[in-house]
């Protein structure tokens, strides 16, 4: 069974339903550890009541971004961890992180391919319905292969409407709910496609 470490920064609704897909068995991989860095995070109350490790690291005032980068690295893969999964985590990893997890980074964005990259992406789609006449938006979840911004191979990705009607909190709980369903699927073809290309020992050494 593979194993998962997922990154996240706040409420966790995206842990959540990894936590729950794993207990459904909709997801075949053992959770191995959530890991935040902001120790308020709603993500570590929801991983410690499904008894999964947690990890607080967060960025010393004094240390650098790839100093970071570094010490989250030895975190994660001090867990033994083989895939990582940015569920809401609003730091942006430098190849200080990594180039440990070699097309082993995965990242959930709400925004289609292109479009919307970067943080507020649902108020951004929001607010371009009335500013450009946008109809539509989506989730994609992608590969993590560089320091781009939202813009690795895409995994999946599934369009949302926006509709004439819709409220904010609307559109929100829309994507949200899409989120929750794409990552699942996301994460398990990429487990699927693991099955046949095996994880070797060497990628994982720091």
């Amino acid at each position: 069974m593979i194993k998962l470490a997922v990154l996240a920064s706040g409420s966790g609704t995206n842990v959540q339903a990894l936590i729950d897909a794993r207990a459904n068995e909709s997801l075949d991989a053992d959770i191995v550890a959530v890991i935040t860095d902001n120790s308020q995070a709603g993500a570590i109350h929801r991983a410690q009541l499904a008894g999964i490790p947690v990890h607080v690291v967060t960025k010393e005032s004094t240390e650098t971004r790839t100093d970071f980068d570094s010490r989250l690295a030895d975190t994660v893969v001090a867990t033994g961890a083989e895939l990582v999964v940015l569920a809401g985590f609003m730091r942006l990893l430098s190849m200080q992180f990594l180039s440990h997890f070699p097309m082993r980074v995965i990242n959930l964005h709400p925004a289609l391919p292109g479009e919307l990259p970067g943080v507020r992406a649902i108020e951004r789609a929001f607010e371009e319905r009335d500013a450009v006449g946008r109809t539509t938006s989506g989730v994609m979840v992608h590969f993590v292969p560089d320091e781009g911004v939202d813009d690795g191979p895409v995994i999946a990705a599934r369009e949302v409407p926006i509709h004439a009607d819709d409220t904010l909190d609307a559109f929100s709980a829309r994507m949200h709910d899409t989120e929750h369903e794409l990552l699942v699927v996301a994460v398990q073809s990429v487990i699927d496609s693991l099955s046949h290309y095996p994880i070797q020992p060497e990628e994982l050494t720091p």
